[in-house]
């Protein structure tokens, strides 16, 4: 039996695709991260799991072998908290194992916080570099910005609700007078997308709290 990878929505629950629907409806067994965001996911959609556990950032390697093993009798669905699973969290340690075992993966795709960003910042992208989370560590994290300073592609970035104001500062000192295009809760009714120099973001309405994700430009670049 295949692993099926399931995008579910970003914030608007109904930006759920019909292909995902039918997955999670019939899927002997569903796989989130956490069980409650599973369950306000499943709640949200109308659907009632057959069975459901999870694969997140402390599981370890014995829970990934379970949940393969798990794919090789059962049609089993793989989500993430929300957006697209496999892309910067656990889920990809599942799909290599899969792979590994000669399991069938199949992608259904649908909502994700990065192609919602670039399909409204309004910056033509040929080339981009996702750097996604950013180091908590001061020494690392200082590392990676001297690598995202010194990139001439323009570079995406993401971080948590924790460490969303550290970021807007970090913005201002580094790249001040670079083009950001941040968003925030993206689809959300709290929704908030600024354009704007780095050094500007913090002077222009309060951001809501979230998970931003940001697209920085590079040096030079004429909008």
């Amino acid at each position: 039996m295949p692993l099926y990878v399931v995008a579910t929505p970003i914030g608007n629950p109904q930006d759920i695709s019909l292909h995902a629907l039918e997955i999670l409806k019939t899927a002997d067994l569903i796989i989130g991260e956490e069980l409650k965001a599973l369950r306000q996911i499943l709640k949200a959609a109308g659907v009632q799991a057959k069975a459901m556990d999870q694969l997140n950032e402390h599981s370890k390697p014995a829970d990934v072998e379970f949940l393969m093993n798990e794919c090789r009798t059962k049609k089993v669905a793989l989500v993430s908290d929300c957006g697209t699973p496999g892309f910067c969290d656990p889920g990809s340690l599942l799909a290599k194992a899969c792979h590994d075992e000669q399991i069938k993966v199949h992608p259904v795709p649908g909502a994700s916080s990065l192609m919602a960003l670039l399909s409204v910042c309004g910056v033509r992208l040929d080339q981009f570099l996702f750097f996604g989370f950013l180091p908590a560590k001061n020494e690392l994290r200082d590392q990676a910005w001297n690598q995202v300073i010194r990139e001439t592609k323009p570079v995406i970035l993401m971080e948590t609700p924790y460490r969303s104001s550290k970021l807007l500062d970090e913005l201002s000192q580094k790249v001040p007078t670079r083009l950001c295009v941040i968003g925030m809760n993206l689809t959300q009714p709290d929704e908030r997308l600024v354009r704007a120099k780095a050094q500007d973001l913090k002077k222009l309405e309060p951001l809501a709290e979230g998970e931003p994700i940001v697209l920085i430009c590079p040096a030079g670049f004429k909008d």
